[in-house]
């Protein structure tokens, strides 16, 4: 057997990955920290009013828990690609509303206001993130991956049929999985799902499809590296500001941190600048190292230093490394990035 056809251990257990696996983990840390910041606002803005009454409080962890808990019952219940969006849109509320609470599990007087938290629910939630390119950017699909994926569509659309959108994905997934085992008993199977237009609204596609407008309007003009910069500016001086604003009681490490790791995007940075003459390509890889940096280093910093702030810093370098990924994608269908 070919290295090229060796099966990895986890398909030789019957566990193929799914292709949009990114995507969903992303939705899911996406909504996550979207339920963090509008549960911490709401409660500061209404004064953290206690639900339940006198005798009793009803804290929203229990919510987060019957989130979680509802996700899993319908990952459990329904075959197919279908299920999976809601699930992690479902989960994410849960998991938000469930971590929002960490300061209460970690100190003896359950302090919801503990002032590490956020800094530990933001490095929770990056270290999923890195779990999830550790399963599914570090080795390329198999063929037969691809293959369980276009099956996986058609098994959905036995009972219900396929969308023309949908029926697409499954074709191209099929074309990916070529010369795979089982390709034509797929292929056949596809052919016999009957078209329907009716299936579950994605919430996270809805979401995912205006920010992808958004991009690709942004990246097909000549000043993607002008936005690019600009945020990457704009994220740089926010920290810097957070920094140089600290108050007494921010521990030094985080100063330290986020200081000499904003010095050190700064570096990646202008090496980025110096290749973009040359090689467009490899100067957007650059970029998206800084990026990338600023929100595995110099946020943590910055959440253990004041949060909101924090916040706001870690959506502009997110922004950021949006279009870089969008222009990094368009110079490969181009064939400007081929060679990397």
């Amino acid at each position: 057997m070919s290295a090229g056809s060796r099966r990895h251990v986890l398909l030789r257990w019957g566990l193929p990955r799914d292709p949009r696996a990114g995507e969903h983990v992303l939705g899911f840390v996406l909504t996550t920290v979207v339920t963090i910041v509008v549960t911490r606002g709401l409660l500061q803005l209404t004064g953290f009013p206690q639900v339940g009454g006198e005798t009793l409080h009803v804290a929203h962890v229990l919510w987060g828990g019957l989130f979680m808990a509802l996700a899993m019952v319908l990952a459990l219940s329904f075959v197919g690609p279908v299920i999976r969006p809601l699930v992690a849109f479902l989960g994410g509320i849960g998991f938000g509303l469930f971590i929002d609470e960490v300061g209460k599990f970690l100190t003896n007087d359950n302090d919801y206001f503990f002032q590490p938290a956020p800094m530990i629910m933001y490095v929770t939630l990056v270290v999923l993130i890195v779990l999830a390119d550790v399963l599914h950017g570090r080795r390329p699909p198999h063929p037969s991956e691809q293959l369980a994926a276009a099956a996986d569509h058609a098994v959905a659309g036995l009972a219900g049929g396929l969308s023309p959108q949908r029926r697409e994905v499954a074709r191209e997934l099929l074309r990916q999985g070529s010369g795979g085992r089982g390709e034509a008993e797929v292929e056949a199977l596809l052919a016999a799902v009957p078209e329907d237009h009716s299936e579950l609204p994605d919430p996270l596609e809805l979401v995912t499809r205006k920010v992808r407008g958004l991009l690709r309007g942004v990246v097909r003009g000549s000043w993607t590296t002008a936005v690019a910069g600009a945020l990457l500016v704009l994220a740089l001086g926010g920290g810097v500001v957070v920094i140089l604003t600290a108050d007494d009681g921010a521990p030094s490490w985080s100063l330290w941190a986020a200081a000499a790791s904003s010095v050190l995007v700064v570096a990646v940075a202008a090496r980025a600048w110096t290749l973009l003459g040359r090689d467009r390509y490899d100067a957007f890889q650059w970029l998206r190292r800084a990026f990338t940096l600023q929100l595995l280093v110099t946020v943590v910093g910055l959440y253990r230093i004041d949060p909101w702030p924090a916040t706001a810093v870690m959506a502009i370098a997110l922004l950021g490394l949006g279009v870089v990924q969008a222009e990094k994608v368009r110079l490969e269908r181009t064939g400007q990035g081929a060679a990397h």
